[in-house]
């Protein structure tokens, strides 16, 4: 689908962007590529790798509409990847985190929309889903601004859905390379928040698939969520160091023992696939009646029980030890 199309992704320089860049290079023949980000060092290392006629980079930050709207000039589909997404630098710099995830993806929503751009994904978290923390509130801000948009932007305009996933293995700033530069370093316990932490877990190449596949499924306003795995944080420490012995460290501000995708408050409007949830829009668009139990690949859906709640402590499926083993040699 992306074959002679214009791809945009804000925040592009990120662990996401970079992955799924390669991916689309690798697997379509877009028209172009372009890179939104505000970090022009990371932009420069990123063209060393990618130096192919279709990449574009372009400085800029989601706090300014102007050089969004500039830079979706003739751009077909949008994914929003841009984020400050360190829950304790969210807490203690609230405001900063606010202009950002909240302002940036309405800043991203009416730049798409002046630009006639097609399709727009925006990335989210679990955190999004009964947010206890400011970054959290402010993805799920940005999530509710993110399917409205499809009313705002009327029968003829873009289209705008929503990707919620876990943390990724191996993404900057994820606790995999935490653990792994402490491990190298020497140090034999390694720190734990709660003993009892739980988180879902998803390979990036995983994450990058989910979001092309939902470029085609969308029909404007879903919140896909994927199947994966949880991990007990306890596992992650035995398979990356031999051993199960660690160092509390307490819940850090913001932080949750357990995690949530799908809220038994959205049960309601929630329907399940062979490999993914779609929470559906609980609000109405006026132009259009969707059905959401079919998506536009012609799979079809089953509502979940009113009871159903997607988490990360009770989720059926955990990774072994002996899987997060060998998922931890494939990161290496």
């Amino acid at each position: 689908m992306f074959n002679n199309k214009s791809i945009l992704i804000t925040g592009g320089t990120g662990s996401f962007g970079q992955c799924f860049i390669n991916y689309v290079l690798t697997h379509y023949k877009p028209k172009k590529l372009i890179v939104f980000s505000r970090d022009e060092l990371k932009q420069f290392e990123m063209q060393q790798v990618f130096t192919h006629s279709q990449m574009r980079y372009f400085i800029g930050n989601v706090r300014e509409k102007d050089r969004l709207v500039t830079a979706m000039r003739d751009v077909d589909f949008v994914i929003h990847a841009a984020a400050l997404k360190q829950v304790p630098a969210a807490e203690y710099n609230p405001m900063e985190c606010i202009k950002t995830n909240i302002m940036g993806a309405q800043n991203v929503i009416e730049a798409a929309i002046e630009a006639g751009v097609q399709r727009v994904i925006a990335l989210s978290t679990d955190k999004a889903a009964n947010p206890v923390n400011l970054y959290g509130a402010t993805k799920l801000a940005s999530d509710k601004l993110f399917v409205a948009a499809n009313n705002i932007a009327g029968s003829d305009g873009p289209r705008f859905a929503v990707v919620r996933y876990g943390n990724v293995v191996g993404s900057r700033g994820s606790v995999v390379p935490f653990y792994r530069k402490l491990l190298n370093d020497g140090r034999v316990k390694l720190p734990v928040t709660h003993a009892e932490m739980t988180r879902f877990w998803l390979k990036l190449e995983q994450g990058v698939e989910f979001v092309i596949k939902n470029f085609q499924r969308m029909q404007g306003g879903e919140i896909f969520v994927p199947k994966i795995p949880s991990v007990r944080i306890l596992d992650l420490v035995e398979a990356m160091s031999g051993q199960r012995e660690y160092e509390t460290i307490g819940i850090r501000p913001g932080e949750k023992l357990h995690e949530v995708m799908v809220p038994e408050e959205v049960a309601h409007h929630t329907y399940e696939f062979d490999d993914h949830y779609v929470i559906t829009p609980p609000i109405k668009f006026f132009e259009r009646q969707l059905d959401y139990s079919t998506n536009k690949l012609g799979e079809q859906g089953q509502p979940v029980d009113e009871q159903f709640e997607y988490h990360s402590g009770t989720n059926p499926h955990f990774l072994t030890v002996g899987e997060l083993k060998e998922l931890d040699k494939s990161l290496l």
